[in-house]
């Protein structure tokens, strides 16, 4: 068992993490900036040290700072929650090396499937369904780079082997525009990411974004956790996301779960990760691996029951998973709708002092925040200043609870997008279920 974690991260994911520790009995550090002292998490943490100033790159990303934080609280291990650092695998070599535990997969896998390229690679060799597309880089060769697209067939996605996020691809629709949309593709990619790496897909053009959660111990135990949907997207941003997906047969979830899971056994890989899809016409196709904890997570312990955090702190302290896949049984239906500090209409980020914040009740509702009345939201980071989560028996229950829920909801002082939400929630394609990742983009015009 671990004894006591630094907490390198902030807002809602880092009281999330803080949350299980209390419940395991370990004691917490809060690593937060100069902005983030009156953070909750931050004033009920064991110890508390500062990194540094406000703009990421001069806290949250400051390894160094960190991992001194580290040494001066006598941490055992560091969580690195979402975003930030938890993806970078020099980050988690750092940690290891410095006598760490780091909360997350191993150093060499987090950099395998951080490279799109190298990830569809082992996805292909564990025989995880990909997209058709280059299988590899694409070669200087121009004329190469057109046969390719042409084996594939119009229109293909140009996307950077380095990307993440929704950044970094480019549609192509002809072969006149390809070698240009190659070239940018790699400028960017270079600027955005420090590698120039780029590689071609079939562009799917209405897919479903469908996502397997699954955990994995040290000692050759893998399991998944269903699927959730997320294809409510804006600019490839999820915006509302629920489990199980609408239309997948139990039959259809429990194969691709399982696949996944194989793969996780063939890769070694350990902690909790997420296997990304785009479905369509009845199949799955391999888009990326999520190698760390996903903002949609409670989604997945609604349906299941199971506390993923406090997995992924139990199996960094080397136990076994606390259960296996026939413990684990679908129950009812879960959405969360993201909460964030901007514009409804026209998404500008939002910052300031929130004057109210009453969260709303009730059953089969549960609300991850940070917020609290008279906390000021700092400029500097992500506008998502809350998740809002529904459960219910049937997708039916789980929708009115949320319609519910968003009501009664009051953030004063701030522009958020629960307007977005409440209008969302009344539309009948949403209501149906099964809608594609474009949706929401042609229903806002943009």
């Amino acid at each position: 068992m671990l004894d006591k974690v630094l907490i390198a991260n902030r807002g809602e994911i880092a009281l999330r993490i803080q949350r299980a520790c209390f419940e395991l009995g370990i004691k917490t550090v809060a690593a937060h900036s100069t902005v983030d002292a009156n953070l909750k998490h931050v004033l009920m943490a064991d110890e508390t040290v500062c990194i540094g100033p406000g703009p990421s790159k001069q806290s949250y990303l400051d390894m160094p700072a960190i991992i001194s934080a580290a040494e001066v609280t006598d941490a055992s291990a560091i969580h690195p929650g979402y975003g930030f650092l938890s993806e970078n695998a020099d980050f988690a070599e750092r940690v290891a090396s410095s006598g760490f535990t780091f909360i997350g997969p191993p150093p060499e896998l987090i950099r395998t499937m951080g490279d799109k390229v190298s990830a569809i690679k082992a996805m292909q060799a564990a025989g995880v369904p990909c997209v058709p597309g280059s299988n590899g880089e694409l070669p200087e060769d121009p004329n190469e780079c057109r046969r390719i697209a042409r084996d594939i067939g119009y229109p293909v996605i140009i996307k950077a082997a380095g990307g993440g996020g929704g950044r970094g691809m480019r549609v192509v629709h002809s072969e006149g525009s390809l070698i240009n949309s190659i070239n940018l593709t790699k400028s960017e990619a270079g600027a955005a990411f420090g590698n120039e790496a780029v590689y071609m897909e079939k562009y799917l053009e209405r897919p479903r974004h469908i996502e397997f959660q699954v955990m994995a111990d040290n000692h050759g135990n893998a399991v998944h956790l269903f699927e959730r949907d997320c294809s409510m997207q804006r600019r490839h941003q999820k915006v509302i996301e629920e489990a199980p997906a609408p239309g997948i047969s139990h039959e259809v979830r429990m194969r691709m779960g399982e696949r996944c899971a194989e793969a996780c056994r063939q890769l070694g890989y350990t902690n909790a990760g997420t296997f990304e899809f785009l479905y369509q016409d009845g199949e799955f196709y391999f888009i990326e691996m999520n190698t760390r904890l996903q903002v949609e997570h409670p989604v997945t312990e609604l349906i299941t029951g199971i506390d993923i955090v406090k997995e992924q702190l139990l199996v960094a302290g080397g136990a076994q998973l606390s259960f296996t896949q026939d413990d684990v049984q679908l129950r009812g239906h879960a959405m969360e709708c993201r909460i964030n500090a901007e514009h409804p209409r026209t998404f500008v980020p939002s910052p300031g002092r929130v004057d109210t914040w009453h969260p709303p009740g009730g059953p089969g509702i549960r609300v991850d925040s940070h917020i609290y009345s008279g906390y000021s939201v700092p400029p500097y980071y992500d506008s998502m200043i809350g998740k809002l989560i529904a459960w219910g028996n049937t997708r039916e229950t789980a929708i009115a609870r949320m319609r519910g829920a968003l009501a009664e909801l009051v953030v004063d002082g701030i522009e958020t997008n629960t307007l977005l939400h409440r209008e969302i929630f009344q539309h009948a394609a949403f209501k149906k279920g099964g809608t594609d990742i474009h949706y929401l983009e042609k229903r806002l015009g943009l």
